[in-house]
Protein backbone atom coordinates (compact mmCIF):
# COMPACT_ATOMS: atom_id res chain seq x y z
CA UNK A 1 0.00 0.00 0.00
CA UNK A 2 2.58 2.61 0.98
CA UNK A 3 4.70 1.83 -2.24
CA UNK A 4 1.36 2.70 -4.28
CA UNK A 5 0.62 6.14 -2.60
CA UNK A 6 4.44 6.86 -3.18
CA UNK A 7 3.83 5.98 -7.35
CA UNK A 8 0.71 8.48 -6.98
CA UNK A 9 2.83 10.94 -5.25
CA UNK A 10 5.26 11.09 -7.89
CA UNK A 11 2.91 11.59 -10.53
CA UNK A 12 1.01 14.22 -7.89
CA UNK A 13 4.59 16.10 -7.52
CA UNK A 14 5.50 15.40 -11.31
CA UNK A 15 2.39 17.34 -12.46
CA UNK A 16 2.83 20.11 -9.70
CA UNK A 17 6.47 20.59 -10.88
CA UNK A 18 5.46 20.79 -14.48
CA UNK A 19 2.34 23.37 -13.89
CA UNK A 20 4.56 25.35 -11.92
CA UNK A 21 7.00 25.85 -14.56
CA UNK A 22 4.90 26.09 -17.02
CA UNK A 23 3.06 28.86 -15.30
CA UNK A 24 6.54 30.52 -15.03
CA UNK A 25 6.75 29.99 -18.87
CA UNK A 26 4.28 33.12 -18.78
CA UNK A 27 5.16 34.82 -16.18
CA UNK A 28 9.01 35.43 -16.81
CA UNK A 29 8.30 37.13 -20.49
CA UNK A 30 5.52 38.89 -19.38
CA UNK A 31 7.40 40.26 -16.47
CA UNK A 32 10.95 41.38 -18.95
CA UNK A 33 7.97 42.70 -21.32
CA UNK A 34 6.64 45.15 -17.95
CA UNK A 35 3.12 43.56 -17.75
CA UNK A 36 2.32 43.85 -13.44
CA UNK A 37 1.48 40.18 -12.91
CA UNK A 38 -0.24 40.21 -9.39
CA UNK A 39 -0.58 36.29 -8.47
CA UNK A 40 1.30 33.64 -9.92
CA UNK A 41 -0.54 30.36 -8.07
CA UNK A 42 -0.18 27.03 -8.98
CA UNK A 43 -3.40 24.84 -8.30
CA UNK A 44 -6.58 26.03 -7.50
CA UNK A 45 -9.19 26.16 -4.39
CA UNK A 46 -8.01 27.07 -1.06
CA UNK A 47 -4.77 28.81 -0.55
CA UNK A 48 -2.14 26.76 1.24
CA UNK A 49 0.46 28.76 1.26
CA UNK A 50 1.55 31.96 -0.59
CA UNK A 51 3.95 35.03 0.19
CA UNK A 52 3.89 38.51 -1.42
CA UNK A 53 7.59 39.19 -3.14
CA UNK A 54 7.42 42.47 -4.95
CA UNK A 55 4.36 43.14 -6.39
CA UNK A 56 3.67 39.35 -7.02
CA UNK A 57 1.84 37.11 -4.90
CA UNK A 58 3.38 33.51 -5.19
CA UNK A 59 1.38 30.67 -3.67
CA UNK A 60 0.17 27.38 -3.71
CA UNK A 61 -3.40 26.25 -3.46
CA UNK A 62 -5.10 22.40 -2.98
CA UNK A 63 -6.54 21.58 -5.91
CA UNK A 64 -3.18 20.48 -8.17
CA UNK A 65 -5.23 20.39 -11.07
CA UNK A 66 -3.81 23.09 -13.03
CA UNK A 67 -2.10 27.11 -12.38
CA UNK A 68 -2.44 30.38 -12.99
CA UNK A 69 -0.80 33.86 -13.44
CA UNK A 70 -3.01 37.03 -12.88
CA UNK A 71 -1.94 39.70 -15.02
CA UNK A 72 -3.24 43.50 -14.98
CA UNK A 73 -5.53 44.89 -17.94
CA UNK A 74 -6.28 41.69 -19.86
CA UNK A 75 -8.99 43.03 -21.72
CA UNK A 76 -9.01 46.26 -23.45
CA UNK A 77 -12.13 48.73 -22.87
CA UNK A 78 -14.61 49.47 -25.23
CA UNK A 79 -14.61 52.00 -27.99
CA UNK A 80 -11.67 53.27 -29.31
CA UNK A 81 -9.23 52.98 -26.26
CA UNK A 82 -6.46 54.94 -28.06
CA UNK A 83 -8.14 57.81 -26.31
CA UNK A 84 -7.37 57.35 -23.17
CA UNK A 85 -4.45 58.83 -21.22
CA UNK A 86 -4.40 57.31 -18.09
CA UNK A 87 -6.08 54.35 -16.42
CA UNK A 88 -8.17 57.00 -14.54
CA UNK A 89 -9.47 58.16 -17.86
CA UNK A 90 -9.92 54.53 -18.37
CA UNK A 91 -12.28 53.28 -15.49
CA UNK A 92 -14.27 56.90 -16.31
CA UNK A 93 -14.56 56.55 -20.16
CA UNK A 94 -16.03 53.08 -19.54
CA UNK A 95 -18.61 54.43 -16.80
CA UNK A 96 -19.85 57.29 -19.15
CA UNK A 97 -19.97 56.00 -22.63
CA UNK A 98 -21.78 52.18 -21.28
CA UNK A 99 -25.37 52.03 -21.24
CA UNK A 100 -26.81 52.30 -17.82
CA UNK A 101 -28.00 48.42 -17.90
CA UNK A 102 -24.67 47.12 -18.92
CA UNK A 103 -23.42 49.15 -15.82
CA UNK A 104 -25.31 46.76 -13.74
CA UNK A 105 -23.57 43.94 -12.20
CA UNK A 106 -25.04 39.98 -12.97
CA UNK A 107 -27.18 38.99 -15.23
CA UNK A 108 -29.63 42.23 -16.87
CA UNK A 109 -33.28 41.80 -15.80
CA UNK A 110 -36.14 41.00 -18.20
CA UNK A 111 -37.62 43.92 -19.42
CA UNK A 112 -41.20 44.86 -20.47
CA UNK A 113 -42.39 47.00 -23.17
CA UNK A 114 -45.91 47.45 -21.61
CA UNK A 115 -48.11 46.04 -18.65
CA UNK A 116 -47.55 42.46 -18.77
CA UNK A 117 -45.64 42.02 -22.49
CA UNK A 118 -42.26 40.50 -21.27
CA UNK A 119 -38.98 41.01 -23.26
CA UNK A 120 -38.48 39.12 -26.33
CA UNK A 121 -36.27 36.37 -25.71
CA UNK A 122 -33.63 37.35 -28.15
CA UNK A 123 -33.48 40.55 -26.34
CA UNK A 124 -32.64 38.90 -22.97
CA UNK A 125 -30.11 36.77 -24.25
CA UNK A 126 -28.28 40.04 -26.23
CA UNK A 127 -28.92 41.69 -22.81
CA UNK A 128 -27.24 38.74 -20.56
CA UNK A 129 -24.39 38.29 -23.47
CA UNK A 130 -23.35 41.92 -23.51
CA UNK A 131 -23.71 42.10 -19.56
CA UNK A 132 -21.15 39.00 -19.43
CA UNK A 133 -18.50 41.43 -21.72
CA UNK A 134 -19.07 44.10 -19.88
CA UNK A 135 -18.61 42.63 -16.67
CA UNK A 136 -15.50 41.19 -18.32
CA UNK A 137 -14.05 44.41 -19.15
CA UNK A 138 -15.06 45.65 -15.86
CA UNK A 139 -13.58 43.34 -13.93
CA UNK A 140 -10.27 43.96 -16.26
CA UNK A 141 -10.39 47.11 -15.41
CA UNK A 142 -10.28 47.18 -11.58
CA UNK A 143 -7.21 44.89 -12.13
CA UNK A 144 -5.44 48.33 -13.06
CA UNK A 145 -3.99 50.89 -10.46
CA UNK A 146 -3.94 54.55 -11.26
CA UNK A 147 -0.39 55.08 -13.55
CA UNK A 148 -0.57 51.50 -14.35
CA UNK A 149 -2.28 51.70 -18.08
CA UNK A 150 0.83 51.38 -19.91
CA UNK A 151 1.49 48.26 -18.06
CA UNK A 152 -1.89 46.03 -19.01
CA UNK A 153 -1.11 42.77 -20.83
CA UNK A 154 -3.61 44.36 -23.81
CA UNK A 155 -1.32 47.12 -24.47
CA UNK A 156 1.44 44.88 -25.54
CA UNK A 157 2.56 44.56 -28.77
CA UNK A 158 0.76 41.92 -30.42
CA UNK A 159 4.15 39.34 -30.95
CA UNK A 160 4.85 40.23 -27.42
CA UNK A 161 1.54 39.16 -26.72
CA UNK A 162 2.06 35.75 -28.38
CA UNK A 163 5.37 35.19 -26.57
CA UNK A 164 3.60 35.30 -23.38
CA UNK A 165 0.84 33.41 -23.98
CA UNK A 166 3.11 30.77 -25.92
CA UNK A 167 5.99 30.40 -23.04
CA UNK A 168 3.71 27.94 -20.57
CA UNK A 169 3.41 25.18 -23.36
CA UNK A 170 6.84 26.12 -24.87
CA UNK A 171 8.12 24.86 -21.70
CA UNK A 172 5.81 22.20 -21.51
CA UNK A 173 7.28 21.02 -24.49
CA UNK A 174 11.11 21.56 -23.29
CA UNK A 175 10.41 19.19 -20.04
CA UNK A 176 8.99 16.34 -22.24
CA UNK A 177 12.40 16.47 -24.41
CA UNK A 178 14.37 16.17 -20.77
CA UNK A 179 12.09 13.42 -19.87
CA UNK A 180 12.29 11.92 -22.91
CA UNK A 181 15.97 12.40 -23.28
CA UNK A 182 16.30 10.60 -19.57
CA UNK A 183 14.16 7.85 -20.71
CA UNK A 184 15.70 7.35 -24.10
CA UNK A 185 19.30 8.01 -23.43
CA UNK A 186 19.72 7.05 -19.68
CA UNK A 187 17.06 4.14 -19.67
CA UNK A 188 16.61 2.86 -22.90
CA UNK A 189 13.54 1.83 -24.53
CA UNK A 190 11.87 -1.26 -25.10
CA UNK A 191 12.00 -2.67 -28.27
CA UNK A 192 11.18 -6.66 -29.29
CA UNK A 193 14.08 -8.40 -29.62
CA UNK A 194 14.72 -11.81 -31.52
CA UNK A 195 14.17 -14.02 -28.85
CA UNK A 196 10.74 -15.79 -28.24
CA UNK A 197 8.35 -14.54 -25.70
CA UNK A 198 5.51 -16.29 -25.56
CA UNK A 199 4.16 -19.10 -27.60
CA UNK A 200 0.43 -19.19 -28.01
CA UNK A 201 -1.39 -22.39 -27.99
CA UNK A 202 -4.48 -21.87 -30.47
CA UNK A 203 -5.36 -19.82 -33.18
CA UNK A 204 -8.22 -17.51 -31.59
CA UNK A 205 -10.67 -15.90 -33.89
CA UNK A 206 -10.42 -12.14 -34.50
CA UNK A 207 -13.60 -11.40 -32.38
CA UNK A 208 -13.58 -14.11 -29.72
CA UNK A 209 -14.02 -13.69 -26.12
CA UNK A 210 -12.39 -16.83 -25.39
CA UNK A 211 -9.83 -16.95 -22.96
CA UNK A 212 -9.28 -20.29 -23.14
CA UNK A 213 -7.91 -23.02 -26.00
CA UNK A 214 -10.54 -25.98 -26.53
CA UNK A 215 -11.05 -28.36 -28.95
CA UNK A 216 -12.76 -26.30 -31.52
CA UNK A 217 -9.55 -24.17 -32.02
CA UNK A 218 -6.38 -24.95 -33.79
CA UNK A 219 -3.14 -25.68 -33.32
CA UNK A 220 -0.88 -22.23 -33.57
CA UNK A 221 1.71 -23.05 -36.25
CA UNK A 222 4.27 -21.94 -33.80
CA UNK A 223 3.12 -24.59 -31.12
CA UNK A 224 2.69 -27.32 -33.91
CA UNK A 225 6.80 -26.23 -34.98
CA UNK A 226 7.98 -26.74 -31.96
CA UNK A 227 8.76 -23.41 -30.68
CA UNK A 228 9.45 -22.72 -27.33
CA UNK A 229 10.09 -19.32 -25.18
CA UNK A 230 13.41 -18.10 -24.93
CA UNK A 231 13.94 -19.45 -28.70
CA UNK A 232 16.31 -17.16 -30.60
CA UNK A 233 15.58 -16.94 -34.10
CA UNK A 234 18.33 -16.90 -36.54
CA UNK A 235 16.42 -16.81 -39.80
CA UNK A 236 13.12 -17.23 -41.47
CA UNK A 237 12.87 -18.37 -45.40
CA UNK A 238 16.49 -18.03 -45.71
CA UNK A 239 16.69 -14.44 -44.67
CA UNK A 240 18.93 -13.61 -41.39
CA UNK A 241 17.14 -12.08 -38.94
CA UNK A 242 18.37 -8.53 -36.90
CA UNK A 243 14.94 -7.28 -35.93
CA UNK A 244 11.44 -8.27 -35.20
CA UNK A 245 9.62 -6.28 -37.25
CA UNK A 246 11.61 -8.61 -40.26
CA UNK A 247 9.98 -11.52 -38.71
CA UNK A 248 6.96 -10.36 -38.57
CA UNK A 249 6.93 -8.92 -42.18
CA UNK A 250 7.71 -12.30 -43.96
CA UNK A 251 5.39 -14.15 -41.51
CA UNK A 252 2.34 -11.99 -42.87
CA UNK A 253 3.73 -12.19 -45.75
CA UNK A 254 3.77 -16.00 -46.58
CA UNK A 255 0.24 -17.83 -45.42
CA UNK A 256 -0.19 -21.57 -46.49
CA UNK A 257 4.11 -21.36 -47.14
CA UNK A 258 6.44 -24.00 -45.33
CA UNK A 259 9.69 -21.99 -44.27
CA UNK A 260 12.27 -23.17 -42.82
CA UNK A 261 13.32 -21.37 -39.38
CA UNK A 262 16.83 -21.34 -38.04
CA UNK A 263 17.00 -20.62 -34.35
CA UNK A 264 18.97 -21.32 -31.24
CA UNK A 265 18.23 -22.83 -28.18
CA UNK A 266 19.97 -22.59 -25.28
CA UNK A 267 22.86 -22.07 -27.47
CA UNK A 268 22.37 -25.01 -29.27
CA UNK A 269 21.21 -24.54 -33.38
CA UNK A 270 18.27 -25.80 -34.73
CA UNK A 271 16.08 -25.66 -38.24
CA UNK A 272 12.25 -26.01 -37.93
CA UNK A 273 9.55 -26.33 -40.57
CA UNK A 274 6.97 -23.46 -39.93
CA UNK A 275 3.57 -22.96 -42.05
CA UNK A 276 1.85 -19.33 -41.38
CA UNK A 277 -1.54 -19.77 -41.24
CA UNK A 278 -4.17 -17.24 -43.11
CA UNK A 279 -5.95 -15.92 -40.36
CA UNK A 280 -7.89 -12.70 -40.03
CA UNK A 281 -6.76 -9.93 -38.12
CA UNK A 282 -8.04 -6.34 -36.87
CA UNK A 283 -6.22 -3.62 -38.62
CA UNK A 284 -4.33 -0.83 -36.35
CA UNK A 285 -3.43 2.74 -37.43
CA UNK A 286 0.38 3.95 -36.72
CA UNK A 287 -1.30 5.69 -33.22
CA UNK A 288 -2.60 1.85 -32.32
CA UNK A 289 -6.49 2.42 -32.64
CA UNK A 290 -8.44 0.16 -34.71
CA UNK A 291 -9.55 1.46 -37.75
CA UNK A 292 -13.02 1.25 -39.13
CA UNK A 293 -15.30 0.58 -42.38
CA UNK A 294 -17.17 2.82 -43.40
CA UNK A 295 -20.23 1.27 -41.76
CA UNK A 296 -18.76 1.42 -38.60
CA UNK A 297 -17.68 -1.47 -38.14
CA UNK A 298 -13.69 -2.59 -36.94
CA UNK A 299 -11.79 -3.14 -40.18
CA UNK A 300 -10.16 -6.69 -40.78
CA UNK A 301 -7.48 -7.98 -43.07
CA UNK A 302 -6.18 -11.86 -43.46
CA UNK A 303 -2.48 -11.82 -43.28
CA UNK A 304 0.02 -14.88 -42.00
CA UNK A 305 -0.15 -15.54 -38.74
CA UNK A 306 1.92 -18.38 -36.68
CA UNK A 307 0.90 -17.34 -32.81
CA UNK A 308 4.03 -16.28 -31.13
CA UNK A 309 5.83 -13.05 -29.79
CA UNK A 310 8.61 -11.38 -28.77
CA UNK A 311 10.11 -10.55 -25.57
CA UNK A 312 11.28 -6.81 -25.19
CA UNK A 313 14.71 -5.87 -24.16
CA UNK A 314 15.95 -1.85 -23.39
CA UNK A 315 17.46 0.02 -25.86
CA UNK A 316 19.63 3.07 -25.02
CA UNK A 317 19.16 5.34 -28.26
CA UNK A 318 21.11 9.16 -28.96
CA UNK A 319 20.13 12.46 -28.39
CA UNK A 320 18.70 12.46 -32.19
CA UNK A 321 16.28 10.06 -31.07
CA UNK A 322 14.74 12.04 -28.84
CA UNK A 323 13.51 14.60 -31.20
CA UNK A 324 11.25 11.71 -32.70
CA UNK A 325 10.13 10.46 -30.25
CA UNK A 326 8.55 13.72 -28.48
CA UNK A 327 6.68 14.11 -32.16
CA UNK A 328 5.31 11.19 -32.30
CA UNK A 329 3.40 11.47 -28.90
CA UNK A 330 2.81 14.80 -30.07
CA UNK A 331 1.27 13.78 -33.13
CA UNK A 332 -0.63 10.55 -31.18
CA UNK A 333 -2.10 13.52 -29.04
CA UNK A 334 -3.30 15.74 -31.08
CA UNK A 335 -5.01 12.56 -33.04
CA UNK A 336 -6.65 12.02 -29.81
CA UNK A 337 -7.91 15.40 -29.58
CA UNK A 338 -9.25 15.66 -33.06
CA UNK A 339 -11.22 13.00 -32.17
CA UNK A 340 -12.04 13.75 -28.49
CA UNK A 341 -16.03 13.78 -28.58
CA UNK A 342 -15.96 9.92 -29.72
CA UNK A 343 -13.40 8.63 -27.39
CA UNK A 344 -15.15 10.04 -24.78
CA UNK A 345 -18.46 8.73 -26.14
CA UNK A 346 -16.63 5.53 -25.40
CA UNK A 347 -15.46 6.86 -21.76
CA UNK A 348 -19.24 7.21 -20.86
CA UNK A 349 -20.32 4.09 -22.17
CA UNK A 350 -17.78 2.17 -20.14
CA UNK A 351 -17.78 3.82 -16.92
CA UNK A 352 -21.83 3.57 -17.10
CA UNK A 353 -21.28 -0.07 -18.34
CA UNK A 354 -19.60 -3.02 -18.90
CA UNK A 355 -16.97 -2.51 -21.75
CA UNK A 356 -13.12 -2.12 -21.40
CA UNK A 357 -11.72 1.32 -21.66
CA UNK A 358 -9.52 1.88 -24.60
CA UNK A 359 -5.32 1.74 -23.11
CA UNK A 360 -4.94 4.66 -25.97
CA UNK A 361 -7.62 6.52 -25.04
CA UNK A 362 -8.07 9.73 -22.70
CA UNK A 363 -7.79 9.59 -19.15
CA UNK A 364 -7.52 12.19 -15.79
CA UNK A 365 -4.53 12.47 -13.67
CA UNK A 366 -6.46 10.09 -11.33
CA UNK A 367 -6.10 7.39 -13.49
CA UNK A 368 -1.91 8.50 -14.27
CA UNK A 369 -1.47 8.11 -10.53
CA UNK A 370 -3.35 4.96 -10.58
CA UNK A 371 -1.24 3.72 -13.19
CA UNK A 372 1.53 4.84 -11.05
CA UNK A 373 0.50 3.12 -8.28
CA UNK A 374 -0.08 0.19 -9.27
CA UNK A 375 3.54 0.07 -11.33
CA UNK A 376 5.73 0.86 -8.30
CA UNK A 377 3.88 -1.43 -5.93
CA UNK A 378 4.69 -5.13 -8.44
CA UNK A 379 6.93 -7.14 -7.02
CA UNK A 380 7.27 -8.17 -10.89
CA UNK A 381 9.00 -5.21 -12.27
CA UNK A 382 12.33 -3.61 -11.46
CA UNK A 383 13.09 -0.62 -9.72
CA UNK A 384 14.73 0.38 -13.39
CA UNK A 385 11.76 -0.64 -15.25
CA UNK A 386 9.57 1.50 -12.38
CA UNK A 387 11.64 4.51 -12.83
CA UNK A 388 11.79 4.21 -17.00
CA UNK A 389 7.87 3.71 -16.66
CA UNK A 390 7.45 6.78 -14.48
CA UNK A 391 9.87 9.44 -16.25
CA UNK A 392 7.94 8.18 -19.78
CA UNK A 393 4.44 9.31 -17.98
CA UNK A 394 5.78 12.40 -16.52
CA UNK A 395 7.00 12.68 -20.63
CA UNK A 396 3.78 12.45 -22.09
CA UNK A 397 1.96 14.41 -19.21
CA UNK A 398 3.78 17.48 -20.26
CA UNK A 399 3.08 16.47 -24.21
CA UNK A 400 -0.45 16.36 -23.28
CA UNK A 401 -0.21 20.15 -21.22
CA UNK A 402 1.47 21.24 -24.62
CA UNK A 403 -0.94 19.46 -26.91
CA UNK A 404 -4.19 20.40 -24.60
CA UNK A 405 -2.78 24.17 -24.10
CA UNK A 406 -2.61 24.85 -27.89
CA UNK A 407 -6.22 24.52 -28.74
CA UNK A 408 -7.30 27.83 -30.08
CA UNK A 409 -10.26 28.43 -27.99
CA UNK A 410 -10.27 30.52 -24.43
CA UNK A 411 -9.40 29.94 -21.77
CA UNK A 412 -6.60 27.73 -23.25
CA UNK A 413 -3.33 29.62 -24.28
CA UNK A 414 -4.15 29.04 -27.70
CA UNK A 415 -6.62 31.43 -27.69
CA UNK A 416 -5.25 34.14 -26.59
CA UNK A 417 -2.68 33.35 -29.29
CA UNK A 418 -5.27 33.05 -32.16
CA UNK A 419 -6.74 36.27 -30.55
CA UNK A 420 -3.98 38.45 -30.34
CA UNK A 421 -2.66 36.90 -34.17
CA UNK A 422 -6.10 38.46 -35.40
CA UNK A 423 -5.33 41.70 -33.88
CA UNK A 424 -2.20 41.75 -35.65
CA UNK A 425 -3.51 40.79 -38.79
CA UNK A 426 -6.55 43.49 -38.71
CA UNK A 427 -3.95 45.99 -37.92
CA UNK A 428 -1.43 44.89 -41.21
CA UNK A 429 -4.23 45.10 -43.87
CA UNK A 430 -5.64 48.57 -41.97
CA UNK A 431 -1.84 50.23 -42.94
CA UNK A 432 -1.44 48.22 -45.91
CA UNK A 433 -4.79 50.04 -47.59
CA UNK A 434 -4.01 53.01 -45.75
CA UNK A 435 -7.08 52.66 -43.15
CA UNK A 436 -7.01 53.50 -39.43
CA UNK A 437 -5.58 51.54 -36.54
CA UNK A 438 -8.44 49.62 -35.98
CA UNK A 439 -6.93 48.96 -31.96
CA UNK A 440 -7.39 46.17 -30.05
CA UNK A 441 -9.21 42.76 -30.56
CA UNK A 442 -12.34 43.16 -27.79
CA UNK A 443 -11.47 39.63 -26.45
CA UNK A 444 -13.95 40.26 -23.55
CA UNK A 445 -16.49 39.50 -26.29
CA UNK A 446 -15.48 35.90 -26.47
CA UNK A 447 -16.30 35.75 -22.59
CA UNK A 448 -20.00 34.08 -23.09
CA UNK A 449 -18.17 31.26 -25.19
CA UNK A 450 -15.14 30.47 -22.76
CA UNK A 451 -17.58 30.10 -20.26
CA UNK A 452 -19.30 27.41 -22.66
CA UNK A 453 -15.94 26.03 -23.12
CA UNK A 454 -14.59 26.00 -19.32
CA UNK A 455 -18.12 24.17 -17.90
CA UNK A 456 -17.60 21.17 -21.27
CA UNK A 457 -13.89 21.22 -19.74
CA UNK A 458 -14.87 20.62 -16.53
CA UNK A 459 -17.41 18.31 -17.28
CA UNK A 460 -15.09 16.32 -19.33
CA UNK A 461 -12.94 16.29 -16.27
CA UNK A 462 -15.85 14.92 -14.02
CA UNK A 463 -16.59 12.18 -16.32
CA UNK A 464 -12.64 11.21 -17.09
CA UNK A 465 -12.23 11.05 -13.45
CA UNK A 466 -15.01 9.00 -12.69
CA UNK A 467 -14.39 6.81 -15.13
CA UNK A 468 -10.62 6.63 -13.66
CA UNK A 469 -12.16 5.63 -10.71
CA UNK A 470 -15.12 2.94 -11.63
CA UNK A 471 -13.40 1.28 -15.12
CA UNK A 472 -10.24 2.38 -15.06
CA UNK A 473 -7.60 1.66 -17.64
CA UNK A 474 -5.89 -1.48 -17.14
CA UNK A 475 -2.30 -1.86 -18.20
CA UNK A 476 -1.36 -4.28 -16.21
CA UNK A 477 -3.18 -7.78 -16.26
Amino acid sequence: MLLYILGILIIVIGLALSIGLHEIGHLVPAKLFGVKVTQYMVGFGKTLWSRKKGETEYGVKAIPLGGYIAMIGMFPPKGNEKARASSTGFLQSMSDDRPEILRRRGPAPVAVDGPGEAEPAEETRRRLFDGLVQDARDSSAETIGEGEDARSFYRLAVWKRIIVMLGGPAMNLILAFVFMAILVMGFGIAQPSTTVGVVNACVVPAGSTATECDDSFAETPAAAAGLRPGDHLVSLGGTPLSAWDQTTEIIRTSPGKTLPLEIERAGEPMTLSITPLLTERYVYDKNGVQEKNPDGSFRTEEVGFIGMSPTNEAVRGGLSDVAPMVGNNVSAVFHMIINLPDRLVGVAKAAFGAGERDPNGPMSVVGVGRIAGELVSMDSVSVSDKAATLVGLLGSLNVALFAFNLIPLMPLDGGHVVAAAWEGIRRFFAKLFGRPDPGPVDAAKLIPLTMVIALLLGGMTVLLIFADLVNPIQLFK
